[in-house]
């Protein structure tokens, strides 16, 4: 089976292709939205210990949490080879996802210089401090 066969399928591409699209877009309007809102302090405070007696409304969400990194780290995937920002969305997916290590991986995707740069930008311009990556 060749790498492009999915081209042949013109029910895929009909579904594929905006759906790329949207997430790209929501992605662009997301993305920023949120890293200004998130606390300046998030990489160097204390983590929460996580909640294993929670109540129902708590297991739903995490449950659709952990569906939707799923559902995004997928689509990530198939956008590396169809239109939309594969990377992004993996990571964005990644991000929903709870597993051991989760904070040291984006601390050092955080501490990437270019990454690093983005982020500071975008929350320059939205009128926040940089982040803090470092404990003080």
């Amino acid at each position: 089976m060749n790498a492009l066969d999915w081209l042949k399928h013109p029910t895929l591409i009909a579904i594929a292709v905006p759906a790329s699209i949207a997430i790209l877009v929501l992605g662009l309007v997301l993305g920023p939205w949120l890293l200004a809102r998130m606390p300046e302090d998030y990489f160097v405070r204390e983590q929460r210990p996580s909640r294993v007696d929670g109540n129902l409304g708590h297991k739903l969400l995490v449950a659709l949490r952990a569906v939707g990194g799923g559902l995004l780290i997928a689509l990530g995937v198939a956008m590396l080879v169809l239109p939309g920002q594969g990377v992004l969305t993996m990571m964005a997916g990644l991000a929903l996802l709870p597993f051991p290590g989760k904070r040291a991986l984006e601390l050092k995707l955080m501490r990437t210089r270019g990454v690093r740069k983005l982020v500071t930008a975008i929350r320059r311009k939205a009128g926040k401090p940089p982040l803090q990556l470092e404990a003080h």
